[in-house]
């Protein structure tokens, strides 16, 4: 909620422009930034230029986009004037915020003076020192002879142990560990006895042959990794790179417990079918499913808090994370005040969301935020899962999918049909314990399953 007075104007003022420089033998110019778009963001990917070098540019032009920890955001000038020179060239990973990317200059005539400017220059770092001269070359190497991987493995073996007992002494062993040698096929020689005045026992044995048998099998292994290329390394996004750290520390600082319920979705689907009829929208499941968890946020309102280390944070608007794969990893786009927007209202910006998510053009105010989380894998007949929660969020909903089951007939026609089939969904509530306790949990699930099962409610 918090994100959403934070214009990308005003956070492109703070971070995307150095002071002016007038060096001694460069005309005025102006220094562009990497820009800080998030308040995660450490650094970022240049994806591509939208401008050209020596091109005019107008306050508020996009002259490139830039991949954050989140999405690709545009990144916008704040004065007019001409680029006239790039700096950083598209595709290049992992660019600090704050390095400069490019230069403005205020006329056009100007640009030719930038033609060889560099980082270098721009940082008024000294000219290297020149090279030193080439040492002499080294004779060509005999090539070696091609080595098998048997051969490889061969001399990765470890040759058998060295006796400890002398030849020819006689050993020390228990009647077991005799009969255990013999089977494991360990010469009692190259053992070594703990038991009393050194005697071998049968423990002895059963360890002695595990450490030669590993050492044998992991040396094919290694030979193998080393000369089959039967895999591919596949470089992090920011994204997945932001997920996988976010994930984590939210699973280990939030004391997660899990709270699971079955829900009649009968009236929803038929409801959902007459107002896509009606309407000629194409309105979800998922899109009543965000609508009643606004709902259920109003009459339970400790759902819809954080933990703050003072204090508990409650907000008044219900503002819905939904849960969007991409194939650069994790996005939560917000539908914000759910509770009061229509259902079509929610599917249109659910629409919306998914589709800048899936592009990689979500602005940080679109996805920063957030009360509460809504992860739906029911399309894809996941019956039900556990989800982690998006701190500093208190719950997250996993929706599990439909399925045809008998259950009793608590109906007036009980009597005559004792069983009907209904379409039931699972659903589970992933809570900080800290703050939502059992009780709470299972109330707001109560208040979840009526709007559900009650789905006029919704449009309320």
């Amino acid at each position: 909620c918090e994100m959403r007075t934070i214009t990308m104007t005003k956070a492109l003022c703070a971070c995307s422009r150095l002071v002016q420089r007038r060096l001694s033998t460069l005309p005025p110019h102006t220094l562009l930034a990497m820009p800080a778009l998030s308040p995660t963001m450490t650094q970022g990917n240049l994806a591509s230029w939208k401008k050209k070098e020596g091109e005019e540019v107008a306050a508020g032009d996009v002259i490139a986009e830039v991949e954050t920890d989140k999405a690709t955001v545009d990144y916008e000038v704040v004065d007019d004037g001409f680029l006239a020179k790039i700096l950083v060239p598209e595709g290049t990973q992992d660019v600090k915020v704050g390095t400069p990317v490019a230069v403005l200059v205020e006329d056009g005539s100007l640009t030719a003076a930038f033609k060889d400017f560099t980082l270098a220059g721009a940082t008024s770092t000294p000219a290297a020192a020149p090279a030193a001269a080439p040492a002499p070359t080294a004779a060509p190497a005999i090539p070696a002879a091609p080595v098998s991987a048997a051969t490889q493995v061969a001399a990765t073996t470890p040759a058998p142990p060295p006796p400890i007992q002398a030849a020819g002494a006689s050993i020390a062993a228990s009647p077991l560990a005799k009969k255990l040698a013999a089977q494991l096929g360990v010469a009692l020689s190259t053992v070594r006895g703990t038991g009393p005045g050194g005697r071998i026992i049968a423990a002895d044995v059963s360890e002695a042959p595990i450490a030669v048998t590993e050492a044998v099998e992991a040396a094919p292994a290694a030979a193998l990794s080393a000369t089959a290329a039967d895999y591919i390394d596949i470089p992090h996004s920011n994204i997945r790179k932001v997920t996988a750290k976010n994930m984590l520390k939210n699973k280990n600082d939030n004391p997660h417990y899990y709270v699971t319920m079955e829900v009649c979705m009968d009236e929803l689907v038929e409801l959902r079918k007459k107002t896509n009829e009606l309407l000629g929208a194409k309105i979800s499941v998922n899109d009543f499913i965000i609508k009643a968890c606004a709902k259920a946020l109003k009459e339970v309102p400790v759902c819809n808090s954080s933990w703050r280390d003072e204090y508990v944070r409650q907000y008044s608007a219900a503002d819905i994370s939904v849960a969007v794969n991409t194939e650069r990893g994790l996005l939560t786009p917000i539908v914000f005040s759910a509770d009061s927007k229509s259902i079509v209202e929610i599917a249109a910006d659910v629409k919306s969301l998914a589709g800048k998510a899936k592009e990689g053009k979500l602005k940080p105010d679109e996805f920063l935020g957030g009360t509460f989380t809504v992860s739906n894998l029911g399309m894809f007949g996941v019956k039900q899962f556990t989800a982690i929660i998006n701190a500093p969020q208190a719950c997250i909903l996993a929706v599990g999918g439909t399925k045809k089951v008998v259950v009793p007939n608590e109906g007036p026609t009980a009597d005559t049909v004792p069983f009907v089939v209904k379409s039931m969904m699972s659903v589970t509530l992933s809570s900080d314990h800290r703050l939502v306790d059992g009780v709470m949990a299972a109330t707001w699930l109560q208040s979840f399953q009526k709007h559900i099962e009650n789905p006029l409610l919704l449009l309320l």
